[in-house]
């Protein structure tokens, strides 16, 4: 089997046949909701030295009438069942949030006497109307430790097209047991007035006329896309290749990517995905102290992907891949068009224009994207990964969408902001963790921390004037988590101790972040414990197949210290090693009027760069622009610096 057939997505077939096996097993009833299917990855070193072995499935099943769940790991072309293992909720955690909870709990609360007594006294009868919303729950008190619950929030939808979001029904939240159908508690906190002003902004009627003056912008590529794809996946474009993955749990996986140099294909990353993403907002009231979701680990986010669309969600000459995950029935479901893969121009990649020699020079940018849109909830969120002509890499997410709401008290709320009449927006952050599994020329690698700094007045710096660059190596995952400051310029420069450039030193790439907050919530909290990933901008820790998610596997219900501050208590030496990043960062969201009632795209994500890797810029062998709108050598005025 070839290192790309190792790792190609799981497919059809697969799931088929990893179901048979399941159902002979015993394991697959009536009553089993497939929860999460995908494939476990062969470890890293037996890929590498061509030995990846047989393809394994692992899958996390409930069966919905006793709440029993299994990890299994299935060899679906063999029909071996490899291993499997009934949880216990109340300490492994629970796994993912299944479809049928969603309209399950409606049902359930509908029929509530007391959420009924509750709505009656705020003047909400007609049942038709009142859109119950599940939410994962959070951690567990001692008497509900074991239970699968949601917690649920009212929201009035006053006709089929209505946006519901525009009317919380704020101060009342229902706990559901989504095995036994028992309402455990509702809690009916403040009675504050439902929001009346709509928010129907995908209604004409409801926007008016629409702004006019805009003509229309063409992109076209008249002789084709410049990649190439084949049958596993494997992506080539201007020097760099990849492999193009998904899965249910982390949506876009990309394997291997390299970059062309002097005509050797030189490795960079084995492994790069968005491992979680999490959700925390800060109401402390008892409705809403438990609003903290991983989208990732809880919803499987990228089970929720969009089928996109020619000339809305992707413009130019477009490569679509499908995408194939498991249904809860077991089924294999096919998300069409779900992966979108382009060029686009990204402006000046490179210019000068010489006051001495008189020369003009310039070449524009383009980068090659790879994305994929999904819709969990209230929010949507594009993820793009972006390959540059001059080496670097960006991933960066568009969140859109609704902003979840509230009703907003006339004498006002510090912890919420009013975006219409009545109508509030929580704050919240949206904090990712990305999964580098870095391999620069190789899998033994280092990570130094690079900071500006002021030298002291002295010997070395008469006049005050010199600063430099301090570098400090991170030795054992101890040190090894670390804040992002950008007043000092901190950077993080992965090497290659094997591995020199010409000028004899260890070739590199840095990681960029964008240093915005971590998580915004006390180290004894309850979302501290189960999201610790997210208190820090980076963790490096030494390989592990096993360490795939920041928070742990089962990250529903668990009470917490799962994953990063679990694994790296045996403080694995990091220092030349076969190592992985943890990258946090994200949005601190202070919502504004102008976020309703759709979001305006607002953005976060990082940056690597090659940074001693190749010997020169890598950039000077791309051709000048040939488009008629461009005029090479057209001269200019002269300056002087």
């Amino acid at each position: 089997m070839t290192t790309a057939a190792a790792l190609t997505t799981m497919t059809a077939d697969e799931i088929d046949q990893a179901m048979e096996v399941l159902r002979r097993e015993g394991l697959a009833g009536p009553d089993t909701h497939v929860s999460y299917l995908g494939l476990r990855e062969p470890d890293k070193r037996d890929v590498l030295a061509g030995a990846p072995g047989e393809r394994e499935l692992r899958g996390f099943l409930i069966d919905m009438r006793t709440g029993a769940s299994h990890d299994v790991v299935v060899a679906p072309a063999s029909g071996r069942l490899v291993s499997q293992r009934l949880l216990d909720t109340s300490v492994d955690g629970a796994v993912p949030v299944v479809l049928r909870e969603f309209a399950y709990v409606e049902e359930v609360v509908h029929r509530d006497e007391r959420w009924l007594a509750a709505m009656r006294k705020r003047g909400l009868t007609d049942l038709s109307t009142l859109r119950v919303n599940p939410l994962s729950a959070g951690v567990l008190s001692v008497d509900e430790a074991g239970r699968r619950i949601q917690r649920c929030f009212t929201f009035v939808q006053k006709t089929p097209e209505d946006l519901g979001w525009a009317h919380p029904v704020d101060g009342v939240t229902v706990m559901v047991d989504v095995v036994t159908g028992d309402v455990l508690d509702v809690i009916d906190y403040v009675d504050l007035p439902v929001p009346q002003e709509d928010g129907n902004f995908h209604l004409a009627s409801w926007r008016g006329p629409d702004r006019t003056g805009l003509r229309p912008i063409e992109i076209t590529q008249p002789e084709g896309p410049s990649f190439t794809i084949d049958d596993d996946g494997v992506l080539s474009w201007a020097g760099w290749e990849l492999q193009v993955g998904f899965d249910q749990r982390e949506g876009l996986v990309l394997h291997n990517i390299s970059i062309a140099d002097e005509g050797e294909q030189r490795p960079v990353i084995y492994r790069a995905s968005i491992a979680e993403m999490m959700v925390p907002y800060g109401d402390p009231s008892p409705q809403r102290w438990f609003q903290n979701f991983f989208d990732c680990g809880e919803y499987l986010l990228g089970g929720f992907a969009n089928s996109l669309e020619l000339g809305c969600d992707c413009v130019g000459d477009i490569t679509y891949l499908d995408a194939v995950v498991a249904a809860n029935d077991g089924s294999a479901r096919v998300i069409p068009q779900a992966i979108c893969i382009h060029e686009e121009d990204a402006g000046i990649l490179w210019k000068h224009f010489d006051n001495w020699n008189g020369s003009s020079d310039s070449r524009r940018n383009r980068r090659l994207v790879v994305s994929f849109f999904v819709t969990v909830g209230n929010y949507d969120y594009g993820f793009y990964w972006y390959f540059g002509l001059d080496g670097s890499i960006e991933f960066e997410v568009k969140a859109t969408g609704v902003v979840f709401t509230s009703a907003y008290p006339r004498d006002g709320y510090e912890f919420a902001t009013e975006i219409a009449p009545g109508l509030g927006a929580p704050h919240h952050q949206h904090l990712f963790s990305a999964r580098l599994d870095m391999a620069v020329d190789g899998v033994d690698n280092y990570v130094d921390e690079l900071e500006a700094a002021l030298v002291p007045r002295g010997e070395r710096n008469p006049t005050g004037t010199g600063f430099t660059q301090t570098v400090t190596r991170l030795r054992r995952e101890s040190d090894a988590q670390r804040l992002a400051d950008n007043l000092r310029n901190r950077l993080w420069f992965i090497g290659n101790p094997s591995s020199q450039n010409r000028l004899g030193r260890d070739v590199g790439w840095v990681l960029l972040p964008e240093g915005k907050p971590v998580l915004l919530a006390d180290a004894e909290s309850d979302i501290h414990k189960r999201a610790t990933f997210a208190t820090k901008h980076l963790w490096v820790t030494a390989y592990d197949r096993d360490e795939l998610y920041p928070a742990g596997d089962l990250v529903n219900l668990h009470a917490g210290g799962a994953g990063l501050p679990s694994w790296t208590k045996a403080d694995r030496p990091v220092d030349g090693a076969d190592i992985v990043l943890w990258h946090t960062f994200g949005l601190t969201h202070f919502p504004r009027v102008e976020d309703w009632p759709v979001m305006p795209v607002d953005t976060c994500g990082f940056v690597l760069r090659p940074h001693g890797f190749f010997g020169r810029n890598p950039a000077l062998d791309i051709p000048e622009s040939t488009s008629e709108h461009c005029h090479p050598a057209h001269g200019g005025a002269h300056h002087e610096h």
